[in-house]
């Protein structure tokens, strides 16, 4: 033990057992302890025993009764040296005459070095860090002590400095903080300085150092606001020349008209503005304790030339709650509070130009139980005034990232898109709903399939087969965003592999409870390529599509008896795109290879940045001011020419 209490624990039946503490002294010559006894009580000397009886266990507790403070004065109630106790203990129990157990403590208890002088109040002044560092010495780590090796604590004594004068720290940690710097003139005889630094050189003190961050403390102008910088206002603004993109959509009470939409965080808000011409499509979980009607359906919105917009709202009723609602299992199925409240709304923005024309919304309502657990659904789909269909394009002309992909059914002409799994609840395929395939995100989805032990492995290969191919009902996809499902030439066909047939390569036999070959993972790879740029932004297109599976020997799971009870089996679904062809990061050229000093990135001189003080987009100081100091440096260049050699020779001539 360290500290002045330890503890521990007897376990067993403590009724008639007597514990007592004793120090104990090995024996010097031999090492032995001395022989194990019953005699002793719950105090010796400075030690107490306590203890705390339970059923079976009880809690032993040896406690230091005495001062553990360094003696500072002439006093006797104290520690005399920094090892105030090393002495062994040993805790037996007994019952009767019989030892039951003994536990032996070996104590280093040192004095407790907390401050106990007087307390300053004064406050530590710390320098101005343009006129001097910080810390003038970063070795001296230790306060009132010095430290070794460090030749700058002014707590080291001369004497203690001799012992370690050779081997002081160097650098700034040993002190040293006012380093010489490149720019010094007189650097030039130690570092190999080409032949202008004469003249371009800094002639000044080690303490007008760059280490300290400034050179000088000049005056603070104040600057103007970029235009990238938007102002914080307090109370929005009713819009009077239109939306842009972006924009927030507001209400006619000068207030943001707000949908539920998901923060960066994760979690779903009640208060987001929606943004003009920006789509979202969100679902949000939460339960009756916690629901919250959303913005009223009768506000009016501005259309963004003065004008009011005024919602057309259609009610309807859910019918399967499947999609929307999970049961818990221990639900009580009487004396529950259901509520009818909002399980999605669907928002139809109709707009042209900046202005908004007209607004469909379509709210679904349905009824829910305390406890159970309810996903709502929110979007929002502008659609353009002039457009004759609904159908959203994913890119004009080409795709854009996280739209989705476009397809569709030639044999049937419907149009579709390429699907994923998106689970709800216990993650069962029964029970499971789809997402779109986004155009370059790479994704991963799956669900559950229960299966029986006595399942036949042919009707479960066919099950699985015709689950994965759900995903996938078209034959064609869109090459660009805005392809016309009408024309073949805007189409690509899907290349699909079937799984391999199972009874060209059985590599199990009929065992119930096992079987091989099942297509569980469907893979999806697209193909997509840079065909062009529109105003400099580069147009990916679609290439191909390939669709292969891939097989896995399903096993059933069961403990020491398989029961008759249904085992999973997981499948998925996997998206990558494939780009091409691979676009290697542009080459250097000789003059970046060979001319590394003019690389701005690689040296802390930037000679394509040498008239920087003179342009605009510099405000270390006033423009006067630099246009002043340029044109006297460029005095200093002509007169240096004036006086070069080829000049000095033309004179003297």
């Amino acid at each position: 033990m360290s500290g002045p209490t330890v503890s521990s624990f007897l376990v067993g039946n403590s009724a008639d057992v007597v514990l007592a503490v004793n120090v104990i002294h090995v024996n010097t010559e031999t090492g032995m302890l001395p022989l194990l006894h019953c005699s002793g009580s719950n105090r010796y000397g400075e030690w107490s025993l306590n203890v705390s009886r339970g059923m079976n266990v009880s809690k032993v507790t040896v406690t230091l009764m005495r001062n553990l403070q360094l003696c500072l004065s002439n006093t006797t109630d104290c520690c005399m040296e920094p090892l105030c106790v090393v002495e062994t203990l040993q805790v037996s129990a007994c019952r009767g005459s019989t030892v039951l157990a003994n536990l032996l403590i070996q104590a280093e208890i040192y004095a407790n070095s907390s401050f106990t002088g007087n307390v300053s109040e004064n406050a530590t002044v710390i320098p101005n860090q343009v006129f001097q560092p910080l810390g003038s010495c970063p070795c001296n780590l230790t306060a009132g002590i010095c430290d070794i090796r460090c030749c700058c604590d002014l707590e080291c004594t001369p004497d203690l400095k001799q012992l370690f004068s050779g081997s002081c720290f160097a650098g700034v940690f040993g002190g040293n903080v006012n380093l010489p710097f490149d720019q010094l003139c007189s650097v030039q005889t130690t570092n190999s300085a080409p032949d202008w630094f004469p003249f371009l050189c800094v002639q000044s003190s080690l303490n007008n150092t760059p280490f300290l961050g400034y050179f000088y403390h000049g005056s603070v102008s104040s600057s103007l606001v970029s235009s990238f910088k938007i102002p914080l206002q307090t109370v929005p603004e009713k819009p009077l020349s239109g939306y842009k993109q972006g924009d927030p959509i507001m209400t006619t009470e000068n207030e943001y008209f707000t949908i539920r939409q998901r923060s960066m965080a994760g979690q779903c808000v009640g208060n987001a503005p929606v943004a003009f011409l920006q789509n979202f499509d969100v679902k949000c979980v939460t339960s009756l304790s916690a629901y919250k009607e959303g913005l009223s359906h009768n506000v009016m919105i501005t259309s963004g030339t003065g004008d009011t917009v005024q919602q057309n709202v259609i009610y309807g009723n859910v019918t399967d709650v499947r999609n929307f609602i999970t049961k818990p299992e221990d639900i009580q199925s009487t004396e529950v509070l259901c509520t009818n409240v909002t399980f999605a709304e669907y928002y139809m923005f109709i707009w042209k130009g900046k202005t908004i024309e007209e607004i469909n919304v379509t709210v679904l309502i349905g009824e829910l139980c305390d406890g159970e657990i309810l996903t709502q659904r929110f979007s929002v789909n502008f659609v353009s005034f002039n457009t004759t269909n609904t159908t959203e394009l994913s890119g004009n002309p080409g795709y854009q990232v996280g739209k989705p992909v476009r397809a569709v059914n030639i044999s049937s002409d419907t149009v579709t898109t390429l699907k994923l799994w998106q689970p709800v609840g216990n993650g069962l395929c029964t029970s499971a709903t789809f997402t779109p395939v986004l155009f370059g995100l790479n994704s991963l989805s799956g669900c559950v399939l229960e299966v029986n032990i006595n399942e036949d492995c042919g009707q479960l290969r066919e099950d699985v087969t015709d689950r994965l191919n759900s995903l996938i009902q078209a034959t064609h996809v869109g090459k660009r965003g805005n392809s016309s499902y009408s024309d073949l030439n805007d189409l690509v066909e899907i290349i699909r592999l079937d799984p391999p047939n199972p009874s060209a390569n059985a590599s199990v036999g009929n065992l119930n409870g096992i079987c091989s070959d099942i297509p569980a993972n469907l893979n999806i790879h697209i193909i997509t390529a840079d065909v062009g740029a529109v105003e400099g932004i580069a147009q990916e297109e679609i290439l191909g599509v390939q669709i292969s599976f891939s097989t896995v020997i399903w096993q059933f799971q069961c403990g020491i008896i398989c029961e008759n009870k249904s085992s999973s089996l997981p499948i998925t679904a996997s998206v990558q795109f494939i780009k091409v062809p691979a676009q290697p990061p542009i080459p250097m050229t000789r003059f970046q290879i060979n001319y590394t000093e003019y690389d701005c990135n690689r040296n802390e001189v930037c000679w394509p940045q040498l008239f920087y003080p003179l342009t605009w987009y510099y405000t270390g100081e006033p423009y006067s001011q630099c246009l002043a100091k340029g044109l006297i440096l460029a005095f200093f260049f002509l007169l240096a020419a004036v006086l070069s050699n080829p000049w000095s020779r033309i004179l003297k001539v």
